[in-house]
């Protein structure tokens, strides 16, 4: 009798677990975006239409506005910040590139900022797949380098960031609030 209690209580679990609902995660504040060089190459290559080959992909979270005074209180001037919100934001480089006359290695790298008033210094760091800047190492940069801001008259409600082609490369390009900060990258040929 025992046995057939235990049978049932079993039977009563797994067809618990069999009829269990799928409950999906709340959709993030944040969510993740991906831009690449060439712009939009996913598209171009499917499309065969991509005349160059991709060359820098960044993936990065995009932290909204919301009414919020961005630059100064919710992001401190003089403190390391992930470039955007949740993982820390990545960027895989497809060729080496240079970097205000630094070269910088093909490869995947973690990007940080540390934002001033009149412009941001931007890290290159070769750990990846780090949550934040909790745990960020300086011991890990392969480069920094400062980039001058534009104040924008209109506000950007979510950070962005894009690439724009330039004759020896492209600029990469990121706003949020009514802060622009571009940075040069010229492609080893």
């Amino acid at each position: 009798m025992k046995q057939l209690g235990v049978l049932f209580f079993g039977l009563a679990v797994i067809s618990a677990t069999v009829n269990a609902q799928f409950k999906a995660p709340a959709l993030d504040k944040s969510p993740m975006d991906m831009s690449y060089y060439p712009v939009n190459f996913p598209i171009l290559k499917i499309q065969n239409k991509a005349t160059e080959p991709l060359l820098a992909r960044v993936l990065y979270s995009r932290p909204q506005k919301n009414g919020r005074d961005v630059f100064g209180e919710l992001i401190e001037y003089g403190k390391i910040w992930r470039l955007g919100a949740n993982e820390a934001t990545e960027i895989e480089l497809y060729k080496d590139v240079k970097i205000n006359n630094t070269r910088l290695k093909k490869g995947r790298y973690s990007i940080y900022a540390i934002p001033y008033h009149d412009k941001w210094t931007l890290i290159f760091n070769r750990e990846t797949d780090i949550w934040g800047a909790f745990q960020y190492d300086d011991k890990k940069d392969v480069l920094r380098t400062d980039v001058k801001l534009e104040k924008q008259q209109e506000a950007i409600e979510a950070f962005t960031l894009l690439f724009d082609k330039t004759d020896s490369g492209a600029n990469m390009i990121m706003a949020w609030d009514k802060v622009k900060a571009t940075l040069p990258i010229t492609f080893i040929k």
